[in-house]
Parts: structure tokens; C-alpha cells; sequence
């Protein structure tokens, strides 16, 4: 189900926009400010678009637009009652998809939705993406993000961290795993090695290192990705 951020600070229009996007099939977080709206871009990685109000009582939208483009091409659809040409090529060139100007229909606006993701779709068609939780990889980029920040990781950690999101739904031994990493024979590196960089990988991507949700330890055996809750 998609997931939509709707930053409204107007209640009634933020409870209206939520009602009949639900009906509509689509799943809603909503916020009211400029710091709530950041917040749940950040604790959120899997939204698939963003609503968002450009006078905000906590600050302005088209800043947070900005934010957000600068971390990802999540589409936003800017909601304003200035709709001056001015205002709304202020709006485009920080990196909105499209623009709403106040009043609007519900169901105008529910259209111009669906006509923003099927660009997406389109645009997004050979994206080789993969996301769990707070955590997303790129692996076209060979990127990492958490929450929507950078994860700095070696090409070693990377290596193991696609090795294993690529293969989840099965356990992998430590033979293998050195075999696919580091050396088709596995003949130049200790298992040692394996160790010292899942614990590194652990520090990196999970929340608590010592009881890791996404690479667990199966005992005398390797290592599995564990979706996390």
C-alpha cells in the first residue's frame, strides 16, 4: 500500500485530506509542522509522496521541500494559497513535482496524485532499490541510507550487506559468504575476517549492534537478513 506524508498545519483540511485519501486506498501519516513533517520523512524511509503546506507555524515548506530533495527523489506535491507564477517557480526550482493552490477538490487533487506516481512508476521502471525499516540501499548507486541519512561503509561491509539483502529467505554459511566477498575459493582469508566485519556492519546499520534485527546469527552455521518489525 502506498505510503503518503501529508504536512498540513490546517487541521480540518489535513483531517479532510486524510479521510479520502484512505478511502481512496492510500496509507497516511500526518503532520501539522515544519519540525513534525521532518521528523517522520526521516523515521519514515518507505513514503512514496509527500503533501506538503508551504506556510508552516514552525517554518517554511519550500525549506523542507529542499531538505528533502537534497536526500531524495521522494515526488512533492506542494499545497499553497500563494499562487502567485512567482511563488510557484520558487516552488518547482527547489524541487516540487507539482502544485496545489488553496481551495482545491479533493478530488482534483487525488488525480493529480496518481498522475505524479505514474511518472514515478515510469521514471522509476529499471530502479534497483532495496528497503527494510529505516534502512534503504541503492544498489545501482551502491548507496546506504538510515532514516534518511548516509551510511559511510567499506566496499567489504557493502559487499556483505548486498550479499545478504539479495539472498534473504536464506541462511548463509560462513564459507559461502567468504567465497562470495572476498575470494571465489576462499583461500586467503580467515573466517576471522567475516567476523571483525559483520560486527563493523552491525554498528552501522543497526539500532541496537548487540541485538541485531536485520543480520542475525544463526548458530554454527552463518548468517541471514532479518526483516525488521
Amino acid at each position: 500500500m502506498m505510503q503518503l506524508l501529508i504536512v498540513e498545519d490546517d487541521q480540518l483540511l489535513n483531517q479532510g485530506i486524510t479521510f479520502a485519501l484512505r478511502k481512496a486506498g492510500y496509507e497516511t501519516i500526518s503532520a501539522f509542522t515544519y519540525s513534525e513533517g521532518l521528523k517522520l520523512y526521516q523515521q519514515y524511509p518507505s513514503i512514496g509522496l509527500i503533501l506538503l503546506d508551504v506556510n508552516l507555524p514552525d517554518g517554511n515548506g519550500i525549506e523542507l521541500c529542499s531538505i528533502i530533495r537534497s536526500r531524495s527523489e521522494v515526488p512533492i506535491i506542494m499545497l499553497t494559497a500563494n499562487d502567485t507564477e512567482q511563488d510557484m517557480i520558487l516552488g518547482f526550482q527547489t524541487g516540487c513535482d507539482d502544485y496545489m493552490a488553496k481551495p482545491f477538490s479533493i478530488e482534483v487533487l487525488k488525480q493529480r496524485i496518481q498522475a505524479v506516481l505514474r511518472r514515478l512508476k515510469k521514471d522509476d521502471a529499471s530502479a534497483n532499490r532495496f528497503t527494510s525499516g529505516t534502512l534503504m540501499i541503492d544498489y545501482d548507486k551502491m548507496t546506504v541510507t538510515k532514516s534518511g541519512e548516509p551510511v559511510h561503509l567499506t566496499a567489504t561491509e557493502y559487499k556483505l550487506l548486498e550479499l545478504l539483502t539479495r539472498c534473504r529467505g536464506q541462511v548463509l554459511t560462513r564459507e559461502m559468504m567468504v567465497e562470495n566477498v572476498w575470494d571465489i575459493d576462499g583461500n586467503f582469508v580467515e573466517l576471522n575476517a567475516l567476523s571483525v566485519n559483520i560486527r563493523r556492519l552491525r554498528q552501522k546499520i543497526e539500532d541496537d549492534p548487540k541485538h541485531p534485527c536485520y543480520v542475525r546469527t544463526v548458530f554454527g552455521i552463518g548468517y541471514t537478513w532479518g526483516e525488521k518489525a
